[in-house]
């Protein structure tokens, strides 16, 4: 399985394991989170339900604009080698704010950690930040589509200080013959 597609399903797993106990048992999720034994309140009940939805959603969107689930119901001629890269136009723009919002998170799971010393956050802080480096490391690696030049067919990222890149010279010196 593509390391991209990892990231995908491994975001969409965390984000509705989170998920599912807000929906299902909010009263439980807002007891443990308080301090004083009380009743939840309607609106706790509300925010924590709606949090579980927003996240699922959230899941949803990143399995659907990434393309690992393909939206059309046609079948299309057989792929390339050279289309290994996700298909759909929104992968890379989605794996970069999903990317974002796993760092950012697990920093805020790590400030609570440290206020609070309570395990949950430092599990939660343990999983966001796998995730975000999955996402880190697609983003680095994973999304090469538009970095071999169409005249040489070197790779752009290297450089030819202090050494130049003779190989790709002959190159574009035989494809210009």
């Amino acid at each position: 399985m593509d390391v991209f597609y990892a990231y995908t399903y491994s975001t969409a797993g965390w984000l509705s394991l989170q998920a599912i106990p807000l929906i299902g048992m909010p009263q439980m999720i807002t007891r443990i989170m308080l301090e004083e034994a009380r009743q939840a309140s309607q609106i706790e009940i509300y925010f924590a339900r709606c949090l579980g939805f927003s996240l699922l959603t959230i899941a949803v969107l990143t399995v659907m604009l990434t393309g690992s689930i393909p939206l059309s119901s046609a079948v299309s001629e057989p792929v390339s080698v050279e289309d290994s890269d996700p298909k759909a136009p929104y992968a890379v723009p989605t794996l970069v704010v999903t990317s974002i919002y796993h760092a950012i998170s697990a920093f805020y799971a790590y400030t609570w950690y440290t206020t609070t010393d309570q395990v949950v956050f430092a599990a939660a802080m343990v999983g966001y930040l796998a995730v975000a480096s999955v996402g880190l490391w697609c983003s680095l690696f994973a999304s090469s589509h538009g970095k071999i030049s169409r005249k040489t067919g070197a790779d752009k990222r290297t450089t030819g200080f202090p050494f130049h890149n003779r190989v790709a010279e002959r190159k574009h010196v035989e494809k210009s013959d």
